[in-house]
């Protein structure tokens, strides 16, 4: 029997996997969230990449929060708006700002952590602590290689 190579067997296609588990956890965490504190799933990544890199420029946060120009700004312009955030020009870049959590921001992240690490340990509840490291050390492995790929598919592009 003759394998059929243009079938792509989702169930089995690492990428289509963790964008669908992504999406069911962060609409589980926003459902929470977003009724609770009046955040989007955007702003939410955000508010926790400022806090804990405080004074980051709009494109940095929009790369590590894997977030396009338009949702990132919509974003940030919604955080501002409801004084979440505040941006300070950059002195070498008139054009560029750093972003910084208010002290409502503040607030609302601290009581946003626990929400979100009670729901990750219940998503790794039955997991042991070595399992736990192994996925850490995967998911890590999976990050370096796709930032590794990055020009690769650039050029064949």
């Amino acid at each position: 029997m003759k394998k059929d190579v243009t079938a792509l067997k989702l169930n089995r296609f690492l990428p289509y996997r963790l964008t669908k588990l992504s999406g069911i956890i962060s609409r589980s965490l926003a459902e929470r969230y977003s009724r609770q504190f009046d955040l989007t799933i955007q702003e939410w990544r955000v508010i926790a990449i400022i806090g804990e890199k405080p004074g980051l420029t709009a494109r940095e946060v929009g790369d590590l929060a894997s977030l396009d120009k338009v949702n990132i700004s919509r974003a940030i312009e919604r955080l501002e708006k409801a004084g979440r955030i505040n941006r300070e020009v950059l002195p070498h870049d008139r054009r560029a700002f750093a972003l910084y959590l208010t002290e409502t921001g503040k607030i609302i992240l601290s009581q946003i952590v626990p929400l979100a690490q009670n729901y990750e340990n219940l998503l790794l509840e039955g997991f042991s602590a070595d399992e736990i490291e192994q996925l850490d050390s995967f998911l890590n492995r999976l990050d370096s290689r796709a930032d590794e790929l990055i020009p690769h598919l650039k050029e064949n592009n």
